[in-house]
């Protein structure tokens, strides 16, 4: 018996299975998930509201970071400002034309490792049909099997800003802050096997 061959060849095999193996895909819980904004109001305070119902997947490869991605969907008709009107007029085609492009999207197109659990995450976000490259910096908060669902989870908290005028929504601007400040949290979960 060659054991040589043998101890190669079970190399070799586990090489194999490294190099087909895939980012698991977890998907986003919208109910412990929210990306919060915030604006400049004529200086004098800074206004917050938030996005909910957030969907998506969020395929995390721990062996080769870089193969890991975000795909996300917000729909626009969740923005919780506080105030029932304001919802109402950011809806409005003066700002987000909710009823034409319901939802914003973010596609990443390239993650990096940063060491100590940072990350920062490029992609594509799309507001009123225009897409423009933004960057996330993330946080992974924790990943662990989930100690009520007991599914394999991950927590991830991010934050990133960009002018709301490159994608249309320039509306009062300079009273009303151009620069937009984000800041996201959220959970996903591998789905249980049916």
């Amino acid at each position: 018996m060659n054991f040589k061959a043998i101890t190669l060849g079970l190399a070799v095999a586990s090489v194999a299975t490294l190099s087909l193996a895939k980012p698991v895909a977890y998907q986003i819980d919208p109910g412990h998930s929210a990306t919060v904004f915030s604006w400049s109001h004529f200086g004098f305070s800074t206004p917050y509201a938030n996005f909910s119902d957030i969907q998506g997947t969020i395929n995390v490869d721990n062996e080769k970071p870089a193969n890991s991605s975000v795909n996300v969907i917000i729909p626009v008709s969740s923005i919780n400002t506080n105030v029932k009107a304001l919802d109402e007029h950011i809806q409005s085609a003066e700002f987000f034309d909710a009823a034409k492009y319901p939802n914003i999207t973010f596609k990443s197109t390239k993650v990096q490792a940063l060491g100590k659990n940072k990350y920062k995450i490029t992609g594509d976000l799309t507001v009123k049909g225009v897409t423009k490259p933004v960057v996330l910096d993330a946080m992974l908060n924790k990943q662990a099997v989930h100690p009520m669902t007991k599914l394999q989870t991950v927590g991830f908290n991010a934050t990133t800003s960009f002018n709301r005028s490159a994608f249309g929504i320039g509306g009062y601007v300079p009273n009303v802050g151009d620069k937009i400040t984000v800041n996201i949290t959220t959970e996903a979960s591998v789905p249980a096997k049916k």
